[in-house]
Parts: C-alpha cells; sequence; structure tokens
C-alpha cells in the first residue's frame, strides 16, 4: 500500500472516529420533537469532503453511524436512526463537495452550505415521509402517524429541525475554513482521491 493511501485511510479513521465522539454529545431543541436531536458530526464529514472528496465524506459518515450503533445500540433493534442519520449526512456533504470543488473558496462553501442545507431538509422530509417514520413505528410496534399527525411532524418538525441544524452546521463550517483555509488547501493538494 502506499503511503498517500494510507495516509487517507488514517485521516477518514480519526475524522470518522472523532464525528462518532461529536455524535455523542447531541441536544434536542425546544418546541420540535424529542427525538429530533441536533449534533456536530457532521463537521467531520465537510472536512474530509473538502480536503480528500466525495468517497472520504461517505465513508466517514459511514463510520461514525456503524460505531454509533455499535456503542449505543438502537431501541428498535434495528439502526433505522443510523440509517436515517447516515443519509442525512450524505443529502448535507455531497452538495457541499460539488460547489466548493468548483469555487474553493469560502464563496463557494457558503454556496454549498447553502444547497446541503436545503438538499438535507427536504430530502429527509420526504424520507421521513415515505421511509423512517414509518420504519420506527413497525420496528417499534406504535401505531402509525398518518394524516394530519404525519404532515405537522413533518412541516412543523422535521422541515424546521434540518434547516436548524443546517444553519448551525455552516456557521462552525465557515468559521473553522476561516481558520483552516491553508491546512484544508495543503491536504486537498496532497491527499485528494
Amino acid at each position: 500500500m502506499n503511503s498517500k493511501k494510507l495516509r487517507v485511510m488514517i485521516l477518514v479513521a480519526i475524522l470518522g472516529s472523532i464525528s462518532t465522539v461529536l455524535m455523542q454529545f447531541n441536544f434536542p431543541l425546544p418546541a420540535l420533537p424529542g427525538f429530533l436531536k441536533i449534533d456536530f458530526s457532521e463537521i467531520p464529514a465537510v472536512l474530509a469532503v473538502m480536503t480528500l472528496g466525495p468517497v472520504a465524506g461517505i465513508l466517514v459518515e459511514l463510520l461514525k453511524n456503524v460505531l454509533h450503533w455499535f456503542l449505543s445500540g438502537s431501541p428498535t433493534g434495528v439502526p433505522v436512526g443510523e440509517i436515517a442519520n447516515f443519509v442525512t449526512g450524505i443529502l448535507f456533504i455531497m452538495p457541499i463537495y460539488f460547489i466548493f470543488n468548483k469555487f474553493r473558496n469560502s464563496r463557494g462553501l457558503t454556496a454549498g452550505l447553502i444547497s446541503g442545507t436545503i438538499s438535507m431538509a427536504v430530502g429527509m422530509s420526504l424520507l421521513n415521509y415515505l421511509v423512517f417514520l414509518p420504519a420506527y413505528t413497525y420496528f417499534l410496534n406504535a401505531p402509525p402517524v398518518t394524516g394530519d399527525g404525519l404532515y405537522k411532524m413533518i412541516v412543523l418538525g422535521i422541515l424546521p429541525f434540518n434547516l436548524i441544524k443546517g444553519a448551525i452546521l455552516m456557521a462552525i463550517s465557515l468559521l473553522l475554513f476561516k481558520s483552516m483555509q491553508n491546512w484544508i488547501s495543503q491536504q486537498h493538494r496532497k491527499l485528494s482521491v
């Protein structure tokens, strides 16, 4: 194995581990459903996408969710929450990669973060409606949320939650980028795959 691949694997492992730790420090937002919790575990995946490319970002997201499932378990016995978090992360980081890769500056990152936030908010609203909320109720043997209740949960809970989460992640990512811009550019030149 050449040293570049080894360095990439080590960096992905480090970022995935940091992401797993950050996922443990989560908190709910007032006035939103309690099962929706903010954490900052997407930040290492954003760094991976900016420095190493999309595959590294996806691997950081995957590693984070697999480790989280092994460490914390799942109330349903099936990793529905971890799968939802993995999809959320991909919906957030992929627009960042595509836009930031064309415009490698703070404006490109800002545009990518805004696109990622919109992608995450809209995508997870649809996927929660069609897949994740029905899966939770099925595996928990709970009565399904349907009709008006489901619509309210999506529009008044999941959509604003993901917009707020995206705004928080955007602010942190931009602050990190300003302080780490030289390192990010250097790592991208050396290690991008």
